[in-house]
């Protein structure tokens, strides 16, 4: 698989992501929500437009230089996976990896558009007193898997009696999700084919050379 081709399919998950966070943005009001599907009366799966201040599925970094780090480690992340994949191509790994770090960079990249430019262009920068707008934009969120929430029951450690709701997410924090876990799942078949493959090369010059030196 030729590296345009997986930068192609990157855009185009960035495409539909910012979409659909503008498509929220501008047609919800925050905290508004609305049921995607209903399904014999269980409405597991909404629409809620929220403001994520740090990472995903909610998580933040402390104050005041948490947010402008993580956007900056974003920015490094997008970076480096772009540079790694283009070396995964070169070396021929499994198609499986190659996709799955495209999605990791596309919803990252999408993160990192959120982060560094919706305090300026959206104006929900994170911390108002911030020096700079810049790096401080709250990710838009909308996903709402609300298969349950309530007080959790006294018998669960550590978490019992305490409030728990599934948490909102977007399509950047899903392709993302994506990737990881079918790095986890296949992480033999794609490492022992890039093995194989870096093998296989190794063998190729080491021929190519004996050749060389024959003649």
């Amino acid at each position: 698989m030729r590296y345009f081709k997986l930068i192609a399919l990157a855009l185009l998950v960035l495409l539909i992501d910012q979409a659909s966070k503008m498509w929220v943005y501008n047609n919800m009001s925050l905290g508004e929500e609305f049921v995607l599907f209903d399904i014999t009366g269980l409405k597991w799966l909404k629409i809620h437009y929220t403001l994520n201040e740090g990472m995903a599925f909610g998580i933040k970094l402390p104050e005041p230089y948490g947010k402008i780090i993580l956007s900056l480690f974003r920015v490094v992340a997008v970076i480096v996976i772009g540079i790694y994949l283009k070396k995964l191509v070169r070396q021929q790994a499994h198609v499986g990896l190659l996709l799955s770090l495209t999605f990791i960079m596309a919803g990252a990249l999408g993160n990192v558009i959120d982060g560094t430019f919706y305090g300026v262009l959206l104006k929900n920068n994170v911390i108002p007193n911030s020096p700079t707008p810049w790096f401080h934009g709250q990710v838009i969120d909308m996903i709402f898997t609300d298969f349950w929430q309530g007080i959790l029951p006294e018998w669960i450690p550590i978490l019992g009696g305490t409030y728990f709701a599934f948490p909102i997410f977007n399509l950047a924090d899903s392709s993302i999700f994506i990737g990881v876990v079918t790095i986890l799942l296949f992480q033999k078949r794609f490492f022992a084919h890039e093995k194989t493959t870096q093998q296989e090369n190794t063998s190729e010059i080491e021929t190519s050379t004996q050749t060389t030196d024959q003649n």
